[in-house]
């Protein structure tokens, strides 16, 4: 962290489950949480729900060109769980819904294995457990990393986005959202 300052990160809130969670995580690391999704240092699209809802909520808000915009600018922003899935060209989730286009690819649904996949599970490379809950998965060439052939992260210029919850994921969660932090 930068002495003299807290860093300030901007967590998108369009009414998904998880922003209050994501919040928490990144207070307990000595954060300032501020709505700024365009002046903050690191810009969080969390996700938990459907594509087609969490999308509208985007649009109503004025927060997906926000993004865009954050990201044509080349500044730090973290996508979790379905905020990773927003970021692609697309879902087909809901029939089939247009992505914010940060990352090339689609999300599709899970169709081997348990589904939803909820659960621990290792990410490689790197060997840590991390919290997964989603039935929809990434398909990009930005992939990164891989947790029992899904893709878990996948980065493009200044977006890193994960299919884990970092805010769920005890030391591990916050080891990676402090790497994230170091960066922004």
């Amino acid at each position: 962290m930068t002495a003299g300052r807290r860093k300030r990160v901007s967590i998108c809130d369009y009414g998904a489950g998880n922003v209050r969670s994501v919040a928490v995580a990144f207070r307990r690391l000595g954060v300032e949480v501020v709505d700024d999704p365009l002046g903050a240092d690191l810009c969080v699209l969390p996700g938990v729900g459907s594509a087609s809802s969490a999308m509208a909520g985007l649009r109503q808000r004025g927060l997906d060109e926000a993004l865009r915009e954050r990201f044509q600018l080349g500044r730090p922003m973290l996508g979790i769980c379905l905020g990773l899935q927003l970021a692609l060209d697309e879902s087909e989730e809901d029939g089939g819904v247009p992505g914010l286009g940060l990352l090339p690819g689609r999300a599709v649904r899970l169709r081997g294995g348990r589904v939803p996949r909820i659960g621990w599970s290792t990410v490689e490379p790197g060997g840590d457990a991390f919290y997964f809950a989603h039935s929809y998965a990434a398909l990009t060439p930005a992939a990164t990393a891989h947790s029992e052939g899904v893709v878990a992260e996948a980065r493009l210029r200044s977006f890193v986005g994960v299919q884990f919850h970092p805010e769920k994921s005890g030391a591990a969660g916050a080891r990676f959202l402090e790497r994230c932090l170091s960066h922004a």
